[in-house]
């Protein structure tokens, strides 16, 4: 099959603006570069830094006026909401900390967010932004980047149609190297941010990756965790933070679970793997070989899918960019989160009925349970790895 996409063109491209995303930024940049994958938003406006010089050079070099550079979020939130050029939407990518404040800043004054996962740290703080998203009637998404996979979406059609039948287990694992050693004291500015409770939060390892996982198995399974019990180690000595993870899960409807993620795995660079059994067959994702989707079927040969190559539920297929064999990634399973979700603002921009195909990127709902989830992950692991209830 050698038929990609089609391109999706409204009246008016969107204008969004960041917060976050500037000097030494790995995950700004990912935004910016996904979003103009599709060509439906431009950025018009930013606070990039806490540094407003930085602000300023960042947004020169997107050739942004400055005018529209803002010395805080807050700034930009209260500017922006009175133009009559505003921006349609906002995108946080700073440290987890600071998502609440950012987010409820521009829900506040009518303007849709996209925010970096995790949503914010405490579970309360999360319910009232859904809640604020939802009393303005706004879209709100948390970019939980690998369920733009058209694999994982291909999984997730597998499942609700019965083809492995009931799910019984799941096991999935989120495994790296990168904290091996102490780089948050070597200049590391993704580690020092990752590892300082300030500015991730209750969690490391389960905040950055388990957080994932938890998306990832809810989106592909359906199934909602009834009980959880984790344990949460702080391997490498002087940190405060987790950096290896083991959690035991229960969900409602009778399947188990384990997921173990770990940020001291020698050897594995970004080692994401999602198993699924259920009563019929069983389905592996592994994210460092995202265009392939292994399937087996009780007493029948295994098959190992190939994006764009082999039969894929319409939906699914449709987020396919380019034929078989040439490799989809990263950018273009975040980029395929923010077309979902840049569609659907447009077509309610637009007066236009949103169906439930325009709805499928993570949103506030979906974020609250990922907060959800860290806390009952550190309640837990605190109460020496004791059972807890979701």
């Amino acid at each position: 099959m050698i038929e990609g996409s089609s391109d999706i063109r409204f009246s008016k491209k969107l204008c969004y603006a960041m917060v976050g995303g500037g000097p030494g930024s790995f995950i700004g940049d990912v935004h910016r570069k996904s979003i103009a994958l599709d060509g439906l938003a431009e950025i018009v406006a930013g606070c990039f830094s806490h540094s407003a010089e930085q602000t300023l050079v960042t947004g020169a070099a997107l050739g942004l006026t400055p005018e529209r550079l803002y010395k805080t979020f807050e700034e930009m939130a209260v500017e922006e909401a009175k133009r009559s050029d505003r921006i349609d939407f906002v995108v946080i990518t700073t440290p987890n900390t600071s998502h609440y404040e950012a987010a409820k800043a521009f829900l506040s004054r009518g303007i849709p967010v996209v925010c970096e996962k995790p949503l914010c740290v405490e579970l309360a703080e999360a319910r009232e932004l859904a809640d604020l998203a939802k009393k303005n009637g706004l879209l709100f998404c948390v970019t939980y980047t690998y369920t733009g996979h058209p694999t994982v979406k291909q999984a997730r059609e597998l499942v609700r149609h019965g083809e492995i039948g009931k799910v019984r287990y799941i096991n999935a694992e989120y495994p790296q190297e990168w904290l091996m050693v102490r780089a948050e004291d070597e200049g590391s500015k993704q580690a020092a941010w990752r590892t300082n409770p300030n500015m991730a939060g209750k969690s490391n390892s389960i905040g950055d990756l388990g957080s994932h996982i938890e998306n990832m198995v809810s989106y592909i399974t359906g199934l909602r965790i009834k009980s959880l019990l984790a344990r949460l180690d702080t391997i490498v000595p002087g940190r405060v933070l987790d950096d290896n993870a083991t959690v035991l899960l229960e969900y409602e409807g009778g399947a188990k679970g384990v997921y173990w993620t770990s940020q001291v795995a020698a050897g594995y660079d970004n080692a994401f793997k999602v198993r699924i059994f259920g009563d019929k067959g069983a389905i592996l994702w592994d994210q460092e070989a995202p265009n392939y989707l292994e399937v087996r079927r009780f007493g029948q040969p295994n098959t190992l899918l190939s994006r764009a190559r082999d039969p894929f539920y319409p939906h699914a297929q449709s987020y396919s960019r380019i034929p078989s064999g040439h490799p989809e990634g990263y950018f273009e399973a975040l980029a395929n989160i923010y077309k979902t979700y840049i569609t659907a603002l447009s077509k309610q921009k637009e007066g236009q009925p949103l169906t439930e195909a325009d709805l499928d990127f993570p949103d506030a709902e979906i974020a609250v349970d990922g907060v959800r989830f860290i806390g009952k992950c550190v309640e837990s692991s605190q109460k020496g790895a004791m059972w807890v209830d979701f």
